[in-house]
């Protein structure tokens, strides 16, 4: 048997998402709904291959993390606390073979092209796959879970985690103008543990209270008891270093959105 296979992708999914750190991690859960676009590839006989898929509800999507370039052995999910995992055991994206596996609410089917509710892909995604989800054979509510089992039987209580008028409203006019998801993933993770430690870059802020690096942005907070109260979201580029920008050169990261964040937020 080689040592190797060879994949070859069917297509790609369009989403909003262009960058990890704008995926949701649980999509929907905001009660948002985003579309997502499968755009399956033409002179392969593809159309034919989606016949009958319409009458499903749910459909299982496998694709390849082709921003992924490396794997890690041992990771720290969100409701790990500090104790990190094997990624078998966890549904990280950083899995030494970078397939993905999700499963979407089917919108319809026309052609070449499958329309699906709330993905968690980033655009371009390459598909490998989609099949049907078929409740009978592979719902199983009352399967054991392993060691989140622990996390939620812990007699200690989690984080209850709220977001200031201000930090919505930025929230909010990121996820519009820039499409990023920021509150979804530092809701996920303050939930569990807000306390500073460097596996998930959360510090102390030298204006007081904490605050959790996501890539280039910044989500201030403060803590009492086990109340987390998000204050508000910063820019993790100084205001000289984004006003001397050239704007004809992509040199930092949501370099766009930086831009229009300090100017709208960080007067």
């Amino acid at each position: 048997m080689s040592d190797t296979l060879s994949l070859t992708p069917i297509g790609i999914i369009r989403t909003p998402y262009q960058e990890k750190q704008h995926a949701p991690r649980q999509p929907g859960v905001d009660k948002t709904s985003v579309i997502g676009t499968i755009e399956l590839y033409p002179d392969k006989n593809f159309d034919q291959a989606l016949e009958y898929l319409n009458g499903f509800e749910r459909v299982w999507i496998i694709s390849w993390f082709h921003k992924n370039s490396d794997w890690k052995p041992k990771v720290l999910p969100p409701r790990s606390g500090r104790t990190k995992r094997g990624v078998f055991a966890t549904r990280s994206p950083h899995r030494p073979n970078p397939i993905g596996l999700s499963l979407c609410k089917l919108i319809d089917v026309k052609g070449r092209i499958v329309r699906v509710e709330n993905p968690d892909l980033l655009d371009g995604t390459p598909i490998l796959d989609i099949k049907p989800y078929i409740p009978y054979a592979e719902a199983f509510p009352d399967a054991e879970i392993g060691w989140l089992a622990e996390v939620e039987n812990t007699e200690e209580k989690p984080y209850e985690v709220s977001v200031s008028l201000k930090a919505g409203e930025q929230a909010e006019w990121l996820k519009q103008n820039h499409g990023i998801h920021l509150l979804d993933r530092a809701v996920d993770i303050l939930s569990f543990d807000p306390l500073p430690h460097s596996y998930r870059r959360i510090m102390k802020h030298d204006g007081g209270g904490f605050v959790i690096a996501i890539k280039s942005w910044r989500v201030l907070y403060t803590i009492t008891g086990t109340d987390v109260s998000i204050i508000e979201i910063q820019s993790g580029y100084p205001n000289e270093v984004v006003t001397a920008l050239d704007p004809s050169k992509e040199t930092l990261h949501d370099q766009q959105a930086h831009l229009q964040f300090h100017q709208t937020w960080m007067k």
